[in-house]
């Protein structure tokens, strides 16, 4: 008898990719009967049972109160995504932030909030901008200006790479990247070295300011991992979209993730933790050219990510735009200084602190946004751009890299900064133990999401 598709499907297997090699060999072997029921169950593919989303939300820790209209309607968004986002099935903890504010659909992960999941990477949960990170650095009695000005001579915001080759990425990291296949690739290889010494658009910045405690002047960059980051985080959509149809359809798309004990998972956080090491580079090529420039050494240096994922043995804490207090989170820490920047004409918190059962061990990382960009700009209508950014950066020395005002980046398109600072007192999140007093900062500036048309006519 001769062994076809049809004989397996009477038998009850399901026609898959594996039926071709089966079929070849039972006939080869003459297989029948018992022995090649045996021989099919050799051959068949496992079937892993669906895991499925929880019926009732985890419960998670709300370091945020409303105090104003906005605020209300900001934080019921915030409270109905997280409702939904934590009955994700692999999802064990969640703290939200006083920053806190959706992006996206509901369901996905906000900025300020933190996930904790066991054994799974979701890489919607740290987002395209991997490793979005702050960086200061004190040049001590140097002039702020003198400090923003040779600064701004050799950043560089704005799309895409740069036109020079001011910064080489070093062998030894380049070597790492070649060693990983989610990395390994020759365009992500081109950006990985075009983007060294960009910072990008939108809220990214390179803010000069002087130390409350010190009189010193500090230098704080604000930027991601760049298209380096965001190559990673695509493939890491598409490699979770397959395991999330495979272990739980039923699990939103945008909250799929990859089961870290698995091959794919380890190699996919060792990628991780490139990008890590790029991003910090990134940062520091910057401050360290400035020294350069201007003669100096720095006399402190310190960094935090506030958008990654750390692991803690077998737990995953996604901080999607919250910045990691305790140690345990950042392996070169120095001291324990973490950096909350607010808004252009606010200072940068430099704050210190430790893991509570109601903060996971963590922070807000800025003002955070009560309304859209788009809806912000619109609130601006019948004054120019030019009479909105003279009143609100008064004083300041404040700078669009391509020369363009940027309405959703000035003071008032964030939250009340006295009241952000408020709430990291009143819920544990941290000490403030300097800041540093805004002189001014460079932004890339520009209107990526208001067509150019409309924004002539607002202008």
């Amino acid at each position: 008898m001769k062994v076809t598709g049809y004989t397996l499907i009477d038998l009850g297997y399901t026609p898959a990719s594996w039926f071709g090699e089966a079929i070849q060999i039972a006939n080869e072997k003459g297989l029948v009967g018992d022995g090649l029921i045996t021989f099919l169950d050799t051959m068949a593919p496992t079937e892993v049972p669906t895991i499925e989303p929880h019926t009732v939300s985890v419960p998670f820790h709300k370091n945020i109160k409303a105090e104003t209209a906005d605020e209300i309607s900001n934080v019921e968004s915030v409270f109905n995504t997280m409702n939904v986002l934590m009955k994700t099935p692999t999802v064990v903890d969640g703290v939200v932030m006083p920053d806190a504010c959706p992006t996206g659909a509901i369901g996905q992960i906000p900025v300020g909030g933190v996930v904790v999941t066991k054994n799974a990477i979701h890489p919607s949960m740290h987002s395209a901008d991997i490793c979005c990170s702050v960086m200061a650095t004190s040049y001590g009695d140097c002039l702020p200006k003198d400090v923003l000005d040779v600064a701004h001579s050799i950043t560089h915001f704005g799309w895409g790479g740069r036109g020079d080759t001011m910064f080489e990425l070093p062998m030894e990291l380049l070597e790492k990247i070649k060693g990983n296949s989610f990395l390994n690739d020759p365009h992500t290889i081109k950006i990985a070295k075009e983007h060294l010494g960009t910072q990008g658009d939108g809220n990214h910045f390179l803010f000069v300011g002087v130390s409350e405690n010190t009189s010193e002047t500090y230098m704080v960059t604000h930027h991601g991992s760049r298209g380096f980051g965001a190559r990673l985080y695509k493939k890491g959509m598409k490699l979770a979209e397959k395991f999330r149809q495979q272990l739980s359809p039923n699990t939103l798309k945008k909250n799929a993730w990859i089961p870290y004990d698995t091959p794919e998972g380890v190699e996919y956080w060792e990628a991780l933790q490139i990008v890590r090491e790029w991003t910090k580079l990134n940062h520091t090529v910057i401050h360290q050219k400035t020294c350069e420039l201007l003669g100096v050494e720095p006399t402190v240096r310190f960094w935090n990510e506030h958008n990654f994922v750390f692991k803690v043995d077998d737990l995953f804490y996604h901080a999607k735009g919250a910045t990691p207090l305790d140690d345990k989170f950042v392996p070169d820490s120095y001291g324990g200084l973490r950096l909350i920047p607010l808004n252009m004409s606010e200072p940068v918190l430099v704050v210190k602190g430790e893991e509570t059962e109601t903060n996971l061990g963590f922070a807000p990382h800025g003002a955070g946004r009560n309304v859209s960009r788009a809806a912000h700009i619109k609130s601006k209508v019948g004054r120019t751009f030019q009479e909105v950014f003279d009143e609100e950066t008064y004083g300041l020395d404040v700078r669009f890299f391509s020369g363009i005002i940027d309405l959703s980046e000035l003071p008032s398109a964030y939250k009340n900064a006295d009241m952000v600072q408020s709430q990291i007192e009143e819920f544990g999140l941290g000490d403030v133990v300097d800041r540093i007093m805004p002189y001014g900062c460079i932004m890339a500036g520009g209107s990526d999401f208001v067509p150019k048309w409309k924004l002539k006519k607002m202008m």
